[in-house]
């Protein structure tokens, strides 16, 4: 059962290194906070797939924080981009 959430967090883990591509090659600044922002979603999901694999619920406090602090980094990049701040 380990396994396949194991390989389900292997293949998020390969969805962020292509996100991180776009992140580093992306041609507007735009395009870069979107990649960031997947990166940090699929993190999230990754944590949550942790905890079910390993079923510890640390890992789900984890990724609530996690979330949290990604939304409001976000914010403040899209703000800043927007000529807001």
């Amino acid at each position: 059962m380990i396994t396949i959430w194991m390989l389900v967090a292997v293949i998020l883990c390969a969805l962020i290194l292509l996100a991180l591509v776009r992140l580093f090659t992306g041609p507007s600044a735009p395009d870069r906070v979107v990649a960031f922002d997947s990166i940090n979603t699929l993190t999230v999901a990754i944590m949550i797939m942790l905890a079910i694999a390993f079923e510890e619920v640390f890992f789900v406090d984890v990724a609530i924080v996690y979330a949290l602090l990604s939304f409001v980094g976000t914010l403040f990049v899209a703000k800043y981009l927007g000529g807001e701040l």
